[in-house]
C-alpha cells in the first residue's frame, strides 16, 4: 500500500472512533507492534538500498501524519467530553448571585450597648466580672448572711465546687457582686485620697451581664441579663438617683412624656429601698405603671464591705433587667422568643 494512502485510511478510521477506547483500538491497527506501519517497515527488507532510502522516508512521513491525525482526534474527543460535562453541569450565570447573610446584634445586645452609652455620657464606668461567684460575693457581702430568709428570693443555681472556705460556688443571681468587686479593686486609691485629707473620688459604675435564677415563663428566663448601677460619694442622695434614672429613661425611650414613681420595697443590700415604676402617656404602653428597676440607698454594711466608712460615704444602687427593657423598647410580649435562636424573629432587629 502506498504510505500516503495509509494516512488517509488511518485518518478516516480515527474519525469513525466515537470513544477514546475505540480510538486506541484504531491506533493499534496502524501504529501497534503488528500494525500496518510496522508491516511496511518489515517489507523494506526486499528493496535495494536506494529504494529503501526513498520508501523509508515515505513511511516515516506517513507515520508522522498518522500520529498527527491520532492526536487531533484525541483532542476532539476530549473537547467533546468536556462540552458534554459542561452541558450536564451547566450554570445559569444570568441568575443573581447568592449573597451570604450578614449577622446582626441580638436585641438584648443592642439594649446593653444603648444602656452603656447613656450611662457613659453621665460619667459611669462599665465593669464586668465572673458569672461563677463565691457565696460571700453573691450574698454575704451584700448584707445577706448565711441562712437569711432573703436568700430564698434568689432561687440560686449552685455549682458542684467549693471555694477556699468550703462554701459552694454559684451562678450569680444578680450583677450586684460587681459593686463590691469594683469598689474593693479601687480601695487602695480611695484610701490614699482619704488619708491625704482629700475628697474620695466618687464611684460611678454600671455592671451589665448574664445572671441566673431558677425561673422560666413568658416573662422570666433561667438565664437573663441585668445591669447594676452604683453611685457612691460623700454627698450623694436619693434626689440624685431620681434625676439620673429619669434622664436615663428619657434617653433610652427617646421621650419625656412619662411619669416616674418610687414604691417602698425591701432589698437586703439597700435601706431604704424602692421599686421604680414608669408610666407612658402615649403609645402601646400608655396608661399603666410598669415596674422597671429596683433601687435604694446602699446599706451601711455593704459600704463597709466596699472598704469604706458608711459614716462618710453614701450613695445609691439600682438594678434593671436588660431583657425587660428590650421587650418594652421593641414591643416583645414573650421573653422566650429572644433565646430560642429563631432567625425569623432575630432578623427583624438587624
Amino acid at each position: 500500500m502506498n504510505p500516503n494512502d495509509l494516512v488517509a485510511e488511518a485518518t478516516s478510521d480515527f474519525a469513525a472512533a466515537a470513544t477514546p477506547a475505540q480510538l486506541e483500538d484504531a491506533k493499534a491497527v496502524y501504529l501497534g507492534k503488528a500494525g500496518k506501519v510496522t508491516a511496511m517497515m518489515k517489507g523494506m527488507a526486499t528493496l535495494s538500498a536506494d529504494e529503501k532510502r526513498v520508501f523509508g522516508a515515505a513511511v516515516n512521513q506517513a507515520k508522522a501524519g498518522i500520529e498527527s491525525a491520532l492526536t487531533a482526534r484525541r483532542d476532539a474527543l476530549a473537547e467533546a467530553q468536556l462540552q458534554a460535562q459542561l452541558r450536564a453541569e451547566s450554570l445559569d450565570v444570568s441568575l443573581p448571585g447568592r449573597s451570604h447573610a450578614v449577622g446582626g446584634l441580638h436585641p438584648v445586645s443592642r439594649v446593653i450597648e444603648r444602656v452603656e452609652a447613656i450611662f457613659g455620657s453621665m460619667g459611669f464606668d462599665v465593669a464586668e466580672g465572673p458569672e461563677i461567684e463565691t457565696d460571700w460575693m453573691s450574698f454575704t457581702a451584700l448584707n445577706n448572711p448565711e441562712n437569711h430568709p432573703a436568700r430564698s428570693m434568689q432561687d440560686t443555681f449552685y455549682v458542684d465546687v467549693k471555694d477556699a472556705q468550703g462554701r459552694w460556688l454559684n451562678l450569680r443571681p444578680h450583677t450586684s457582686p460587681m459593686q463590691v468587686r469594683y469598689a474593693r479593686a479601687h480601695a487602695a486609691r480611695y484610701a490614699r485620697e482619704i488619708a491625704a485629707g482629700l475628697t474620695m473620688p466618687e464611684i460611678r459604675v454600671i455592671a451589665p451581664g448574664r445572671t441566673y435564677r431558677v425561673d422560666s415563663d413568658a416573662t422570666h428566663s433561667p438565664m437573663f441579663h441585668q445591669c447594676e448601677g452604683l453611685w457612691i460619694g460623700e454627698n450623694v442622695s436619693f434626689k440624685d438617683l431620681k434625676v439620673i434614672f429619669t434622664d436615663f429613661i428619657a434617653a433610652f425611650f427617646e421621650t419625656s412624656d412619662f411619669d416616674v414613681r418610687f414604691r417602698p420595697s425591701f432589698f437586703p443590700f439597700t435601706e431604704p429601698s424602692a421599686e421604680i415604676d414608669i408610666r407612658f402617656h402615649q403609645g402601646a404602653l400608655a396608661g399603666r405603671w410598669l415596674e422597671v428597676a429596683g433601687s435604694g440607698q446602699v446599706h451601711p454594711n455593704v459600704v463597709r464591705n466596699y472598704g469604706l466608712d458608711p459614716e462618710r460615704h453614701i450613695g445609691f444602687a439600682f438594678g434593671i433587667g436588660a431583657d425587660r427593657f428590650a421587650m418594652l423598647r421593641y414591643g416583645i410580649d414573650d421573653l422566650r422568643l429572644m433565646f430560642e435562636g429563631d432567625l425569623r424573629f432575630l432578623t427583624q432587629f438587624q
